[in-house]
């Protein structure tokens, strides 16, 4: 049985995708914003540098997620009789529009900050030699572009051969192009191409440093690595096609499995020789990732949409049915709760979400306890905005 809201939902829009789409920006919020980052779960990390934790999966979803809504949106349209041409100037525009809201979470400290006004030149001279350029917004719009690209170009058998070319490239490239001072074949944080290419593109004694300051010389959505990032997308492409095709739901999710457990499988034997890696994202890190991605919704399309178990997943829903704006609304509100100054003891200036996860979590005996505390009221709060917008039929496409 459908509940009320579920049934709002277009008979032909597979209510599994908003789902899966819901949990993973979920999952991306809890992960983003722990009260303190000094006292996480391991989980609630990325790994260090080589394999993987549950935090490794989220970014990865999204992207096939992306790829998934690609065949069922686009060859809709073709269908309908807008062309190809017509529709990549769709994904163009709305390639540059992601680009742009990552540019400005990138910005948003720097437009509040007072040398804005009191020095616009120093201000400006600061923020083009230091604003971070790549990001994930940036990241998702390189990969959506060139996947709808590929997919309007070719068919599926050309499709295929693009996901083995950027993955088989991706690899030949990192253990094969020297690099100068180190070699070829270096997968560690200084010294590997992909960290070569960013620290010579994006870095330099005139235009500055443009990668996540953290990493200083290499950036985790940088350019190279990009290359493996779109075949991620490119699997979820695929997997549409599987969606659009005609068997029956039984054996749609079947192959589901079969195709998640290969592609884990293989993904797992080529970390032997290219060690899954999220920062890089290896060629390995995409095929594994592409094959939990099947695998985890395989298990939501069964559930939702073949079995009907709707009522339980609609929260999820909503979250995915505005998930862009989820994550841009968190992005400005946890920057502005660091920026945001309040009298802490002593009239000592404490950051805003300082002061607030102070006196909410304080008391909670164990750090990691109160932070995790923390993240799980900051998801609650941002599916409340999310169901508000749902109830007034607000979903903003990008």
């Amino acid at each position: 049985m459908t509940s009320p809201a579920a049934s709002s939902v277009p008979a032909q829009r597979l209510m599994s995708l908003d789902v899966f789409r819901g949990a993973t920006i979920a999952a991306m919020m809890l992960v983003n914003n722990p009260g303190n980052w000094g006292a996480v779960y391991p989980q609630l990390l990325h790994a260090p540098w080589h394999g993987w934790t549950f935090t490794d999966l989220v970014f990865p979803f999204f992207l096939w997620i992306v790829g998934v809504a690609i065949p069922l949106s686009v060859a809709r349209r073709l269908e309908q009789g807008q062309s190809r041409r017509e529709l990549f100037g769709h994904a163009a525009r709305r390639a540059l529009i992601l680009f742009g809201l990552g540019l400005f979470l990138n910005s948003f400290s720097y437009f509040l900050h007072g040398d804005l006004w009191r020095d616009f030149p120093g201000w400006l001279h600061d923020y083009a030699t230091s604003v971070r350029i790549p990001g994930v917004l940036q990241r998702i719009a390189v990969c959506y572009l060139a996947a709808t690209a590929v997919f309007l170009l070719t068919g599926l058998r050309g499709q295929v051969l693009a996901t083995v070319l950027c993955l088989a490239g991706y690899w030949a490239l990192m253990m094969l192009v020297p690099v100068p001072g180190y070699g070829a074949g270096v997968l560690e944080k200084q010294g590997n191409l992909s960290q070569y290419l960013d620290n010579l593109i994006l870095n330099g004694p005139v235009i500055g440093t443009h990668v996540w300051k953290t990493a200083g010389t290499w950036d985790p959505e940088g350019i190279l690595s990009t290359l493996p990032a779109i075949a991620s997308c490119l699997f979820g492409v695929l997997t549409g096609h599987l969606l659009r095709s005609k068997l029956i739901p039984e054996a749609k999710t079947s192959w589901m499995f079969v195709g998640g457990c290969g592609l884990l499988l293989a993904g797992q034997i080529w970390d032997a020789w290219l060690p899954i890696n999220k920062n890089l994202w290896t060629s390995s890190y995409a095929v594994f990732m592409a094959g939990m991605a099947l695998l985890c919704f395989g298990v939501c399309y069964w559930l939702v949409d073949v079995q009907g178990w709707r009522r339980w997943a609609q929260p999820f829903a909503i979250y995915g049915m505005n998930a862009i704006t989820v994550f841009v609304l968190a992005g400005v509100l946890g920057r502005l709760s660091l920026e945001i100054k309040v009298s802490g003891a002593g009239d000592k200036p404490l950051a805003l979400k300082t002061w607030l996860f102070n006196g909410l979590f304080g008391w909670v005996p164990d750090p990691k306890i109160a932070s995790l505390l923390w993240a799980i009221l900051y998801v609650l709060m941002l599916y409340a905005i999310a169901y508000a917008m749902y109830r007034r039929k607000w979903f903003i496409k990008f």
